[in-house]
Parts: C-alpha cells; structure tokens; sequence
C-alpha cells in the first residue's frame, strides 16, 4: 500500500513539474490564454491603434504645415499617403482646449488634390526626407482581422477537445459506449455473491453454452439469446454481472440503458448497431445492458405519447436480438427493478429466453452476506452475525455492505481498535432511522407528549399475541421522525395472516390512542401512523379480501402510474356503491384498531405511565424492560389472583367447619332430649 501510495506521489510531481494537470486542470490551456493576451497586447499597443495606448498620434495636416513653419519637424518618413514625422521638441496636442497630451512623434495624412508646396516647404526648413514604397500587404490590417479569427479557432479547438475526453467526438458519436472488460481485472466470482443459488445454476449454465457449445449442440440445444435479470434495488443483479465477467473467460460488454441516448436523432439506434457488430467479430461474447428499462419502456405509452429516439433505439435493439439476421455467438444480459413497464416484445422467447428474480435474501442468506463482507472488516469476538441477520429483515445486500461500513467508521470515530456490537447497532439506527437531529429542544409539555406517544404504540405491542416484539422505545429525533418505537420479527415472514396484520393495525393507532387517553388531545405526530394503518386497510379490503363485506373478493387499487397511461385510460372495476361500501368497511377496520388500542393501553396504564417517565429520563429503553414490566405485572395479578383463590379457600373451609360444628351440637341436644 505504501509503495502504490508513492508511485502515485511521484506521478503527482511530475504532473506539476512538466505543468500538465488532468482533464479540466488549470494548466491545460495556459499556451492558447497567454497567446491570445499577447496578440491582444500587440494590437493594443500598436501604432495602428491610432494612439489608443500611447502610439503617436493623428494630427492635422494643417497642424504639420505649421510644425514645419515653425522649422520645429526634424524628420519625416511618406508611405503613400501617410506621413510619419518626429519632431524637434514636444509639442501639445491641440486636439482640445484641456488637453495637455505632448508629442513628439505624429502621423498625418497627404491631401487628396495633393500638395505641390510640401517638398519645397521641407527642403527649405531643412527636414530630413525618405519616401518608402506603398505595399499592398498590410501587416497590421492582417492582425486587425486576424485576432478575432484565432480567438474563435481556438475556443472551437477547445470545445471539440473536451468532447474529445468525454468520449463525444463529433466524427465518434456514433460509436458504441460498451466497455470490454479485461479478464484479468475482474476478480469476483460466483463464491464473492452469498445465496442465489438458482440464479448462480442459471448464469452458470449460460458460461458452460459459451465455453463448450458442442456438449448442447450435439442434443439439439441452442444458446439462450437473453437473460434478464429483475429484482428490487441493492439485491445484487450487477454483482452477479460481474460475478459473470469473472466466471465466463469470454469478451464481456458492459453499458447502460442511458449510454444508448443521445441530443441527436438515431444515435441510439447506430451506437446498438456497432456494439453488436463489435461483440460478433469477437463471439462468443456476452453484452450486460444495465438499467434495461431506460430504453426498453413501452412504446406509445404516456401523456405525452412515445419518445422517437428512445423507440428507435428499442426497435434496434429487438432486431438485433432477434432480427431478419441470426445472432449466434452472442449472449445479452440485461437488469431492471422495473419489469413492469417493460416493452412486451422485449421479454417474448427468443429474445429475453430467461427471466431470473433476484429476492431479498433470506435470514440464512444475510448473514451468509455479512460474512463476506466482514473479511476486510475487523470485528471484536462479541459481534454476533447471525444476530445481525435476525434484526435486519427486508435488508439487501448492499445495505448489509452499508450497515457494517457504517459501523466501521462510528468505530474509527471512537477510536475503538475493533469493531463492536454498540457500533454496529448505532449504524442499524442509523440506517434504518436516519441520523439524529441535532439542536431541536423540546419543552416539557411536548417531550411528554412524545413520550407517551411512543409509550402506547410499545405497550400495545408488548401486549398483542401476533404483533411483533419490541427491540427498541426511543424519543430521539431522527430523520423525519420525532420518536421510534422498533419491531424486529422474531423470524422471517412470506405470508402475513390476518390476525398479524389487524394486531400491526392496531400497534400503529397506539400512539394516538395514547395522546387522547392521557392529554385528551391528538397531535400531528401520528400523521405516518395513520396514513399506514389506511393505505394497510385499503389493502385489506380491496387486494387481500380480509374484510367481512367483500370476504374473498379482490378489487384491486387502481395504482397503475399515470406516465405510462393506464390509469387515466382504464376505469374503476367497481361501481359507486361498492367504493362507499368500500369506504365504509376501511373505516370499521380503523375504529376496530382504534378500539383495540385504548383497551390494551387501559389495561396497562401503570405500565405505560413507568414507560413513558422512563423515556422522559433516558430517551431510550430496551424492549426487554418493557417485556420484564408487562410480566412482573402479570406475575403480580396471578400472584394477587392466587392469593385471593387461598384465602377463598380458607374462608370456606372455616365456613364449613363452624357448619359442621353447629350441626354436631344439634345432633346432641336432640340426643340429650330424647
């Protein structure tokens, strides 16, 4: 590291040195800049400038006259019609009353009807005379004309450089922007990318088509044209490109959707044609076009209609999948996170053949991600990975990445010789939360108003069979929220029933029930809370068919997005009638959650209160107090239930007891009397 550290010390110096920087540097136009300031100097100061910066000045001709009377002229020089003279002694310029410019060198002119006297007048005062021929090149005229030329020759040389290191050369711009990537600079491989294992089964049958075509021709197979990679962003679709380039030992083509656009029209579509010429000459190859959707979106859809570049180049690219011409040899790749608003053309056979989902990774899958990124990272022997993955559900790939990388530095923030479970547990919050928002005070109404709105959404959690359990109860500002109360599943969840999601419902309104149980009042606060707990509802109702009026019936929301037309075009598949039903059935589903809400809190109201002062003194509790609260209270009213059960039991017996002796003394005083 020290030795690549200066190597690059040295280049650096030796930049300076030779006073050439990088593209954009300060010295990279430094020749043309003092070429244009030195021509500028010299017409400035030119003679030509007709005295503008202190060359000699025009003088009347009538004025020389008297010059020469004054036997004050000592020489002249006559150049056609203009005469250059120098004088005896300095004279002022009589151009204005308040002039005080002196001169003793002039320029004047010869009258066009000529002056017969002139010579006469010389030779009589005794002025030295030369006569030069009058030339028909002017240097001065070339000059004049000439710098404003140059000037913009040279901002023309250094606007067509520029394009020139950003790869636009106007006689280049039409060539493909696809990267070959060098083999022996891509170093991951299919053991760097943790999980996606039919992925990997996949995209390794794809090298073993390039590398040994023959053992799938000799069965009648042919090459896949296409695969396609989709999955939500940070999951690992172009790490498995890369994992590909290493893997494959072919010529490998990356670019993205956006390098196909350009101002001018039918770019897009020449710069498809010369990437797939390129990649046949050195077939088998493969090509990953990254960001697919950004010119493979449907065509004629939109307010506004298609884009002409953007379908042309589309159309070029499905023609040279497949086309009128085969395209054997060559293998596309391609990856979006938005398959929906792909062209249909596009995915058909033939073109895309494979289609590879790219999940979130699982439990097991994340903590096999976490192992291999904390190779590089050093990390104390009380980190608990397999922890790790537990509390981060629904986390991708690359915010595992980000999440120890975050840890790392809060640890080098500290000073900490190695990476500990607190940092990494700061770096979740910070993740999942946002940073904590510094300088907000809070008066003691609101901090108490905050509080016991945390307050009710753990305690309601805490007490509900199917809510998930609390990790954390926190008033600390962070990010757009004024306070967290985090839920961590205690195992993965594919399919969520409906006792899970009405107790989730009900965890949401916690902390408006809350505000209005205690303060009799409802805050802005809650403004998240609520806009979930319907867009939840609505779901319910119209996608799930978890509601008692439209059981098992799916509507569907209507979320199609307006930029691609649909929603404008297609109308609702329900009538006006079932929208109120529908309306009125979310609305049960809210006062239900609502209702829930206020009755766990009552229940629980000395453990809410002991929760929300606790907030108020630490701003943060564990989700294992609260648990250890709730069921030392419920150990106190079996305990209490128990004893009144004893003491029942006790007070029966004596009952029965005093009965029994009772019965006993009748018994004999009725033996006595008889």
């Amino acid at each position: 590291m020290s030795e690549k550290k200066n190597q690059q010390k040295k280049n650096k110096d030796s930049k300076k040195n030779k006073g050439i920087q990088g593209p954009g540097g300060k010295h990279q136009y430094t020749f043309y800049w003092i070429v244009i300031a030195a021509l500028l100097g010299f017409w400035l100061f030119s003679s030509q400038s007709g005295g503008f910066l202190g060359g000699p000045p025009i003088i009347d001709y009538s004025e020389f006259r008297t010059q020469i009377q004054d036997n004050n002229v000592r020489k002249v020089t006559i150049r056609g019609e203009q005469v250059e003279g120098k004088l005896k002694q300095r004279t002022a310029l009589k151009a204005s009353e308040n002039d005080t410019t002196r001169y003793n060198s002039f320029i004047t002119y010869l009258p066009s009807f000529g002056d017969e006297k002139l010579l006469t007048m010389l030779e009589e005062h005794g002025v030295q005379v030369q006569t030069l021929p009058k030339s028909d090149f002017n240097w001065w005229t070339v000059l004049l004309w000439g710098i404003p030329l140059a000037f913009l020759v040279l901002i023309g040389l250094q606007f067509f450089r520029q394009m020139k290191m950003q790869g636009q050369n106007m006689f280049q711009i039409g060539e493909s922007k696809a990267k070959l990537q060098d083999a022996e600079k891509v170093n991951t491989t299919f053991d760097d990318v943790a999980g996606l294992k039919g992925a990997k089964t996949e995209l390794q049958e794809i090298i073993s088509f390039l590398k040994n075509p023959d053992k799938f021709d000799s069965l009648g197979g042919e090459i896949p044209k296409g695969v396609l990679m989709v999955g939500p962003p940070g999951t690992g679709k172009t790490l498995l490109a890369r994992a590909v380039a290493g893997e494959a030992g072919v010529p490998y083509y990356t670019i993205t959707g956006s390098d196909f656009m350009e101002m001018f029209v039918g770019v897009g579509a020449k710069r498809v044609r010369d990437m797939f010429e390129k990649a046949k000459e050195k077939s088998p190859a493969i090509i990953f076009i990254d960001e697919i959707d950004s010119i493979g979106r449907k065509r004629g859809a939109g307010l506004g209609g298609g884009h002409d570049e953007r379908e042309q180049t589309l159309n070029q690219l499905l023609s040279e999948l497949d086309g009128f011409e085969p395209n054997a040899g060559v293998v596309v790749m391609g990856a979006t996170n938005r398959p929906d608003i792909l062209d249909k053309a596009l995915l058909r056979p033939g073109r895309f053949d494979r289609q590879i989902t790219v999940h979130l990774p699982t439990q097991e899958h994340r903590e096999q991600i976490l192992e291999i990124h904390a190779e590089n990272k050093k990390l104390s022997d009380e980190v608990n990975l397999e922890e790790i993955a537990r509390s981060t559900p629904g986390f991708s790939g690359a915010d595992l990445q980000n999440l120890l990388n975050e840890a790392a530095l809060i640890a080098a923030r500290h000073k900490r010789k190695a990476v500990e479970q607190q940092d990494i547990d700061q770096a979740r919050d910070k993740v999942m939360m946002g940073l904590k928002r510094e300088g907000i005070r809070l008066s003691d109404h609101e901090k108490k108003l905050l509080a016991y709105h945390e307050a009710g959404h753990a305690i309601v959690a805490a007490v509900l069979p199917n809510a998930d359990p609390i990790h954390k109860v926190t008033v600390i500002p962070r990010g757009k929220a004024m306070g967290v109360t985090m839920q961590l599943p205690e195992k993965e969840k594919l399919l969520y029933e409906k006792k899970y999601m009405l107790d989730r419902m009900a965890v949401m309104m916690g902390g408006r029930a809350a505000e209005n149980l205690i303060f009799d009042t409802a805050t802005s606060g809650a403004e998240n809370d609520l806009k979930q707990i319907r867009q939840l509802a609505r779901k319910m109702v119209l996608d799930w068919g978890m509601s008692e009026e439209f059981n098992n019936i799916a509507f569907g929301s209507q979320r199609e997005q307006v930029f691609l037309g649909e929603q404008m075009g297609n109308p609702k598949e329900y009538s006006e009638s079932t929208a109120q039903k529908v309306d009125q059935e979310v609305q049960r589903i809210l006062v239900e959650a609502y209702d829930r809400a206020i009755e766990a809190i009552t229940e629980n109201r000395e453990i809410l209160d002991r929760l929300a002062d606790e907030l108020i003194d630490r701003e943060e509790v564990p989700g294992k107090e609260v648990m250890e609260w709730l069921n030392g209270s419920l150990d106190k009213d079996k305990k209490q239930a128990g004893e009144d059960e004893e003491q029942t039991n006790e007070e029966t017996e004596a009952s029965e007891s005093e009965d029994s002796k009772e019965e006993h003394t009748e018994e004999k005083e009725n033996s006595s009397k008889e």
